[in-house]
């Protein structure tokens, strides 16, 4: 599913200029099957839909991606530029979406610089749908410079604000399960939110979003369903986001990533709870009281002390 609120669209500012011709190709996100249930009962149940989508640059085949296709122009730019391999929308004059061959043409105004060693080396990344990055991604996160603290943070209401919204956001998995949703915040504002069979597929579809609209990362929060990889912080942090909450948690290098980058991470974050990783400084706490220890009382008979332990 995709969703873009009104006064995203007012925050967004005037466009970039010179924006590549773009096709609108998005179709059904589910279809329905019958299952047998573990009752014996056979009932119809829907499921996400999942589409191979070939990206050919300048008649080049790029990469496969393996998508819901609820935004498959967002997605093909949104990775584009992610993968650093163009600077923005109007490095390109057009992106077409064909389904009845499941690809993507995209034309750019002037070609891409070294296209074949830029991309000749790929990592396969974890997760649902099995993200691709080329290794040259990597090296740039040097350069990368994120708002400071002082001018870059979130309170823990606002934080709780968009758990709230994202618990009551309609959506595909609501409906049908097996995929991932990610959204971009401006305070507790929704802005955009996408779904899509990986979340890598979701942050992309966003960063291309943002480019085509202007809008900076700065002063955002970036949500998802999944887990926060380096792959899914490598892409905040290059979309210029300084804070992500997941209602996963962290891998070690995707923690590593974030601290080195001054990045804020929430991961276990659902309801009113939450688990802050790094980035304390961008946080300003609202501790909540401690709900008293919940005491299991057994009806058994007396056990004893496991074997090992001091009663």
């Amino acid at each position: 599913m995709l969703g873009v609120t009104s006064e995203s669209m007012a925050l967004s500012g005037e466009p970039n200029a010179a924006l590549p011709r773009m096709t609108q190709a998005g179709g059904a996100l589910t279809r329905e099957i019958e299952i047998l249930d573990e009752y014996g009962q056979r009932r119809t149940i829907s499921i996400p839909i999942e589409r191979p989508l070939t990206v050919f640059v300048d008649k080049r085949e790029l990469v496969t991606l393996m998508t819901l296709g609820s935004a498959p122009e967002l997605l093909v730019l949104g990775y584009l530029i992610n993968q650093r391999l163009i600077a923005s929308p109007a490095d390109l004059d057009s992106i077409t979406v064909d389904w009845d061959v499941s690809a993507a043409a995209v034309k750019t105004r002037v070609g891409i610089e070294h296209i074949e060693a830029r991309t000749a080396k790929r990592v396969v990344t974890t997760g649902c749908g099995q993200g691709t990055v080329f290794g040259d991604v990597m090296a740039g996160l040097d350069t990368i410079v994120l708002p400071d603290a002082a001018t870059a943070r979130i309170r823990q209401g606002t934080l709780q604000a968009v758990l709230e919204t994202m618990r009551q956001q309609d959506s595909v998995h609501r409906k049908a399960g097996s995929v991932h949703g990610c959204a971009l915040f401006k305070g507790a504002q929704l802005l955009m939110f996408v779904e899509d069979v990986g979340r890598h597929n979701a942050i992309d579809a966003i960063a291309g979003w943002m480019a085509l609209q202007g809008i900076q990362g700065g002063d955002k929060l970036f949500y998802t369903t999944g887990r926060l990889t380096s792959e899914m912080v490598m892409k905040a942090a290059h979309m210029g986001v300084p804070m992500i909450v997941s209602r996963n948690g962290v891998t070690q290098m995707g923690h590593d990533l974030a601290t080195r980058l001054g990045m804020t991470l929430f991961g276990r974050a659902s309801n009113r709870h939450f688990l802050c990783y790094c980035g304390f400084d961008r946080f300003d706490s609202e501790p909540e009281p401690m709900r008293p220890a919940v005491r299991v009382v057994s009806s058994g008979p007396e056990l004893g002390p496991e074997p090992g332990k001091e009663d």
